[in-house]
This record gives C-alpha cells, structure tokens and sequence, in this order.
C-alpha cells in the first residue's frame, strides 16, 4: 500500500498534467489567448517557462478586495521577487468542485454522514449547472468515484445518499489520489473539498507530502469538518476531541495548498462554509510569472501592496531535472 500511495504521490510532483495552472509551463509564441467572459478560465501562452497561481485577497474585514492590478501584487520565488507577465480575474469563469465524502466508521457517530451531504447540499446549491462541475468520491481506506464530473448539478443532487460508514480513514491518501485526478481537468477554477470529522487514522502518506503534492498542481484543499457541538473548536460547550489533536495538520494541508479549514456543527455553518467556498473560486486573481530554472521545490509567496491584507494562495511549484 505505502508503494501504491508513494507513486502516486511522485506522479503528482512530476506529471506536465494539462491545465495551464499545473507547475509546467506551455512552451509556445503568441498573445495572451482571449478569454470570453463564462468561458474557460485563463489560458497564458510564452515562449519561456511559465507558472500560474490562483490568489484569494481579502481585506482586514473579510472583505474580498477586488479591483487589484498587477501593481499591486508581488510574487516572491525562493524569496526574489519575479516580474508577473500576466494577471487576470474573472468572476465568470467556470469552477470545478471534487466532493470528497469521508465514509469511514467514525462518521456514524452523532450522525456526522447525514450532516455531511447536508453540507454537500448546500455547496450544490451555489453551482451554476450552465458553466461549473462536479465530481462525487467517498473514501475510508482508499478512494472510491462515485458520480463522475458533471454539470447535471441538480441529479448530482438527488442521487446523494448515505452509505454504511465503516472501516479505517485515510483522509490524506484519499485527497492526493483525489488532487491526481483533479490535475486532469481543464483550465477551470479547481477546488477538493473534503466532508469529514477529520480524523485520519490510516493514511499511507504523511501530511506534508500531500500538502505539498496539492500545491504543486494548484488545487486548493477545503476541509469541511462536520462534527457535533461538543466537538467544535471554540465554541463553548466544546471539549477536547481528536479533532483537534489533527486540527493542526488539517490546517498545514490547507494554507499550503491555498484552501481553509471549515467547521460546521450546525446546518447554518454548513450553508456559510458553501458560499465561502465557491464564493473564493470565484474572485480568485490569476497570476503568471516566469519559471525559475533551478530544479526541485520552489516555495512562492503572493504579496500586495496592503498591508493589512489576507492572501491565500499555493506555496510553492516544482522544476523538474
């Protein structure tokens, strides 16, 4: 099994992949391709190396700041500053969403899978069926496809349903082989979400391989983690839970990949968590910028002018030898 993961987890570092937001670049000559508002998202053509990330900013209120330009960004690589070559944002532009469902034993407990496709439900709702997608998976020791990627948001919808949860979690395992599949999608506005109490107990790869086999390939990791009341972190009644001792690398898997951690112990955090999700997806800046030509590991850091400003964005990208 830890062979299985292993390569899978060295095809994510390695593999071209086909979206232009993968680590490889297009090596081709030309403009910039245009981009029809509701249409594919940004497709950046260079005759050198080029490497694209996605951006979320907000402002010290939460706020989404919006009118940015390519001013007043800056992007570090390896902590030099690199010239951007193109940035864009569109509010039109068609997401893709993997709903990854935890369906090991532990979600039994205080019926955590009810609340999850309840909380499913609610990011289906926010999807525009005439331009975004969808993909369905389950896991407890390994993944399992369960809908394929669709725009039929509403059958999506009406075919959830809860399955016996049983056996062992391997959370992490699941969104690496999760974010593989995700690599081979198109040029749209990506995102794994996963559904779980967020408990691993069995995964063959450790965190800081998948946070950083996801951030390679530019796949925003969202864990929602549904639990009961006397489970989430902060709230008054909450005591301490294993969900909290794994808090941390939930966490570590989110920020390096550009996602967040969510928690809903009630329906209306579930509805909140929905929108803040695709709400990202879509005011995401695209930002291009010159490969560096060293192999390996290369982290990145977004900046803006604004000090006071929240960035969200991959951590890093990788040079192959």
């Amino acid at each position: 099994m830890r062979t299985a993961t292993s390569a899978l987890l060295a095809c994510l570092l390695i593999s071209p992949g086909p979206a232009p937001s993968a680590t490889e670049a297009t090596r081709a000559t030309g403009p910039v391709d245009a981009v029809p508002a509701g249409q594919a998202a940004p497709r950046f053509r260079s005759s050198v190396q080029m490497v694209t990330v996605a951006a979320v900013v907000r402002d010290r209120k939460g706020r989404f700041m919006r009118n940015l330009t390519r001013h007043d960004v800056q992007v570090l690589d390896k902590g030099a500053p690199r010239a951007i070559s193109d940035f864009r944002v569109d509010v039109e532009a068609p997401v893709s969403i993997a709903l990854l469902f935890d369906e090991s034993g532990s979600m039994s407990v205080s019926s955590k899978a009810l609340a999850a496709r309840a909380a499913a439900a609610h990011i289906l709702a926010t999807l525009d069926p005439r331009r975004d997608e969808v993909a369905v998976f389950a896991f407890d020791s390994r993944l399992t496809a369960t809908e394929p990627f669709t725009s039929d948001i509403e059958g999506v919808k009406t075919r959830l349903k809860s399955a016996e949860p049983f056996g062992t979690t391997a959370l992490f395992d699941a969104v690496a082989a999760a974010a593989a599949r995700m690599a081979e999608r198109g040029a749209r506005r990506k995102a794994i979400v996963v559904l779980t109490d967020g408990v691993d107990t069995a995964s063959q790869l450790r965190p800081e391989e998948v946070s950083r086999a996801a951030s390679a390939i530019d796949v925003p990791v969202y864990v929602l983690a549904v639990v009961s009341p006397l489970d989430h972190p902060g709230a008054d009644t909450a005591v301490e839970t294993q969900f909290e001792e794994s808090a941390a690398d939930l966490a570590n898997l989110a920020q390096w990949t550009g996602g967040d951690v969510l928690t809903a112990s009630v329906p209306a955090h579930a509805s909140v968590a929905a929108r803040q999700i695709v709400s990202e997806l879509r005011h995401q800046y695209v930002i291009a910028f010159e490969s560096g030509t060293e192999p390996g590991w290369h982290p990145i850091e977004v900046r803006v002018k604004e000090r006071s400003a929240v960035v969200r964005a991959r951590s890093g990208y990788v040079v192959r030898s």
